[in-house]
């Protein structure tokens, strides 16, 4: 697939209830590798807004849906418990 090169796309921000809401056209989207629902993290800086994508950290719910105990379960130490270990 060809990356798409879209900068410098003028638009204007308008008015969305009580905030304030910007369009992403599609292929300004696709060149970004966004879709719906894409996490992103907004950030400002002087005359600026920065909008990155970011995976966010999986909950616990997901840890164990994706726990394989086959390929995780049993002892995981290669040495034996010495010290505070034996118990």
């Amino acid at each position: 697939m060809a990356t798409l090169s879209t900068t410098n796309v003028e638009s204007r921000i308008l008015a969305w209830g009580n905030a304030l809401g910007l369009r992403i056209t599609k292929p300004m989207a696709e060149s970004a590798g966004l879709k719906a629902d894409t996490p992103v993290v907004v950030s400002t800086q002087p005359g600026r807004i920065v909008i990155e994508t970011y995976q966010p950290r999986p909950s616990l719910d997901a840890m164990l849906a994706a726990f394989d105990p086959k390929r995780h379960g049993g002892e995981v130490m290669a040495f034996k418990p010495v010290g505070a270990e034996v118990l």
